[in-house]
């Protein structure tokens, strides 16, 4: 077999370097990989060389134990076997690209569409849906349960409160969910279509607002994989910068997460505390660069802004107040046996389950799976990142998992803050490589977020490819509630908190 080339985290590839590989070789090596600790990054597909409407199948695989990725080539062909019976990691990948390039997969165990758009080449759908006609979100089949006091709830796409439309739909026997189905598609925009032929001078606004509140973990992948392609090295003040963002940014999310859960089960003091904490760590990124939500901070070849000594004092000040408050909340969550009550045992995933699923960032390392990025993958600003693990699987997992990243990250800021280095805060990365693959993967406060940028043989993005973290949790909710009460939907939701808009891109 050819030899396989692996790259960093923020590194390229020529693309002529990269064999093409037949199904079975290409299905061995992933199963291979995967089953050896390895986990599947992206796949996504390719417009072959020899033009028409066929493809070539990239797979990207992590290796935690080099700190690498591979990247596996097959095609080009219109039709490709499933690897999902076998790899279900996959199924949503494969969904995807069938979907995008009217792909068959044939032997996929649950083949339809996921963000309900037209194929890029007309006549293509592969669903039978009218040409020319704009496929309508949701309406495909669904899994049903029969039998005697079997029954079928609906919920959504709308739904009360201001929150991002999602369809899910419940075989239940009585209050038990035997299978949940999840629909999603609503908010997809065409993000891999709006970016093909740049980077545009828009291009990074649309990184931003990709998924709105992890703006500084996908702006930061983006740029990883600009500065690969254009070889350039970013200062060491301004790496410190951006992960100063990416803390305050997590910390953010999971202070906001945990009050929201403690909301769900009736605990108003830590609900009431975080609520307001949240907007305290946003207020924190607004003394970084004008925005609670870190946009316009980070940029390929550094970051816009800079902080003097006084706003040094003033964040570490603010930090002091904030985190103190923040660990009060928490204890008094965490210490109260009347919400452990709630919490354990209610929502659990399988670890089995999570690793063939490949769960990611919280839902991942609360089924003791060490899949944080930071701790193998990171190449700039490097700092020693503990395991931060739970066994369990379950609602009490989840948010124990981020209470102990809310601690990590305020000492991680605190310490970034007190030394950051002197220097420059960016470097051009202006021209790209001309046919090459670079990929960009950070620990956004979800969990990896993973880009990958190809170019055309001027240096413009031929694909680009985006997979959030969500695209592989939403499955890891739907196995949580299998054999839970259905009213115990919106703490499992809570747990998990996955994005909307960063799996419709």
């Amino acid at each position: 077999m050819t030899s396989l080339p692996e790259i960093g985290n923020g590194a390229m590839l020529p693309l002529a370097a990269l064999p093409r590989l037949s199904h079975d070789d290409f299905a061995a090596l992933i199963k291979e990989r995967l089953t050896a600790g390895g986990r599947l990054s992206a796949c996504f597909a390719l417009p072959a060389a020899d033009g028409g409407a066929r493809v070539d199948l990239v797979a990207v695989l992590a290796n935690p134990e080099t700190a690498t990725f591979t990247v596996l080539c097959h095609g080009p062909g219109d039709r490709f076997p499933s690897l999902t019976p076998d790899l279900p990691q996959l199924h949503l990948f494969e969904r995807e690209i069938a979907e995008e390039y009217g792909i068959d997969f044939p032997g996929h165990p649950w083949f339809k569409p996921v963000r309900f758009h037209p194929p890029r080449y007309p006549g293509r759908d592969l669903w039978g849906r009218t040409p020319g006609v704009h496929p309508l979100v949701g309406a495909m089949d669904y899994f049903q349960v029969e039998g005697e006091e079997i029954h079928e709830v609906g919920v959504g796409p709308v739904h009360a409160g201001v929150i991002e439309p999602g369809h899910f739909r419940f075989q239940c026997y009585g209050e038990k969910v035997l299978h949940l189905e999840i629909s999603l598609g609503y908010q997809h925009r065409g993000v891999s279509r709006l970016l093909a032929g740049g980077p545009w001078p828009r291009t990074p606004m649309q990184i931003e607002t990709m998924a709105g509140d992890t703006s500084i973990g996908h702006t930061l992948a983006y740029s990883r994989v600009i500065e690969a392609l254009a070889g350039c090295r970013v200062p060491a003040r301004a790496a410190a910068l951006r992960s100063v963002a990416l803390e305050l940014e997590r910390l953010a999310n999971h202070v906001g997460d945990i009050g929201a859960l403690a909301g769900d089960v009736g605990f108003l003091p830590t609900a009431a505390y975080c609520g307001r904490l949240r907007g305290d760590w946003l207020n924190m990124t607004a003394q970084l660069c004008g925005s609670r939500f870190g946009r316009g901070m980070v940029r390929p070849g550094g970051v816009l802004f800079d902080l003097g000594q006084e706003e040094i004092a003033r964040l570490l000040a603010s930090l002091d107040t904030v985190a103190a408050q923040t660990a009060g909340a928490l204890d008094l969550f965490f210490e109260t046996p009347s919400v452990l009550a709630r919490l354990e045992g209610v929502g659990r995933v399988h670890p089995r389950d999570a690793f063939y699923l490949g769960l990611v960032g919280v839902a991942g390392r609360a089924c003791a799976i060490d899949c944080d990025c930071r701790r193998f993958f990171e190449n700039e600003d490097r700092e020693e990142v503990p395991a931060m693990l739970e066994e369990s699987g379950d609602v009490f997992a989840r948010a124990q998992v981020r209470r102990r990243e809310v601690g990590h990250a305020v000492d991680s800021v605190r310490r970034r803050l007190a030394s950051l280095p002197s220097g420059d805060i960016a470097r051009p990365a202006t021209k790209l490589a001309p046919a090459a693959l670079a990929i960009g993967m950070v620990e956004g406060w979800r969990g990896a977020v993973t880009h990958v940028g190809v170019t055309d043989r001027v240096g413009r993005f031929l694909h680009y490819q985006v997979v959030d973290p969500s695209f592989f949790n939403w499955s890891g909710l739907a196995m949580a509630l299998r054999g839970e009460q259905i009213s115990d939907f919106p703490l499992c939701n809570k747990s998990f908190n996955l994005s909307y808009c960063g799996f419709d891109l």
